[in-house]
């Protein structure tokens, strides 16, 4: 499994990948605030209700899992050993309704292994011309 960017700290996100490319962590940290591990996997792009796009998902998903599960984590990290897991899916876009659906899915089934999941939506607004942003 190749990191896109390791850091102790959890600060810098660097060569983002996004969910095309299930051989990379895009981020793999230790978040201090929380002693947690921490794994992110980045999706820029407008989310399609497409096969593909699940499948992607998905794909990324088993690789951040068994990454934590298969013993690579702890080979590479045995500073980590007993740290809790939480795995990230940051998106520029809200996933429509059939991802919702698989991430509910895959949210069960990893706390079933007591790794946690948050999906973060960025919130880009529409600029400081737009008047959705008064108040």
């Amino acid at each position: 499994m190749r990191m896109g960017s390791c850091d102790q700290e959890g600060e810098g996100e660097s060569s983002m990948r996004g969910m095309a490319d299930p051989s990379v962590i895009d981020l793999f940290a230790l978040d201090r605030k929380t002693n947690e591990v921490l794994l992110v996997m980045q999706e820029s792009r407008p989310w399609d209700r497409s096969e593909e796009r699940l499948h992607q998902l998905q794909e990324k998903f088993n690789a951040c899992v068994s990454f934590l599960l298969d013993g690579e984590m702890m080979a590479a990290h045995p500073e980590l050993a007993g740290k809790t897991a939480r795995i990230e899916l940051r998106c520029d876009h809200m996933p429509d309704d059939r991802a919702l659906a698989l991430l509910n899915l895959i949210h069960d089934q990893i706390a079933l292994q007591e790794i946690k999941m948050e999906v973060i939506v960025a919130d880009r607004g529409c600029g400081d011309s737009c008047s959705c942003q008064e108040t």
